[in-house]
């Protein structure tokens, strides 16, 4: 699970976690919306010291608009993983994320999750992360890592 497309040194990062080991991946990103306030967000933008950041949280689509972004990220995170040598399907969520992914666990048989966001302070804090909330919903492993930069 995802929250905007993978890095290079996220796809290394993933695609290397089991060594030789031959994985797939199925990948879900879900928008920017409702999944996480502005006023969060900036929050978060102002803990982690990147305060033009936090001021432009406002300017970021959200909702429909954020859909074809976010099908162009999905899109490139899946070729990038496939030039990785690995298999790699997935799909943009909108709605109920953490039903999709125990859906998408059920039916492929997964092993693990692994959930890979920018660090979310007050959401981490309460425990209301996707990778928190996942650990009691999805029966398996959940991995949480933290997304590179850009």
């Amino acid at each position: 699970m995802i929250e905007k497309p993978l890095t290079a040194e996220d796809v290394d990062f993933v695609t290397t976690l089991h060594g030789e080991e031959r994985i797939s991946f199925v990948v879900l990103l879900q928008p920017r919306g409702d999944q996480a306030d502005v006023l969060l967000r900036a929050i978060d933008d102002v803990a982690m010291g990147e305060l033009k950041e936090a001021v432009r949280e406002g300017e970021e689509p959200e909702g429909s608009e954020a859909r074809e972004p976010a099908e162009i990220g999905l899109e490139y995170s899946l070729r990038a993983l496939r030039q990785a040598g690995a298999e790699a399907v997935g799909q943009v969520v909108e709605d109920h994320p953490l039903d999709k992914l125990k859906t998408v666990v059920d039916e492929a048989g997964a092993d693990e999750v692994i959930v890979l966001t920018a660090p979310h302070y007050v959401e981490e804090f309460f425990h209301r992360d996707w990778a928190s909330r996942a650990r009691h919903k999805v029966g398996v492993p959940v991995l949480k890592l933290f997304a590179h930069s850009e």
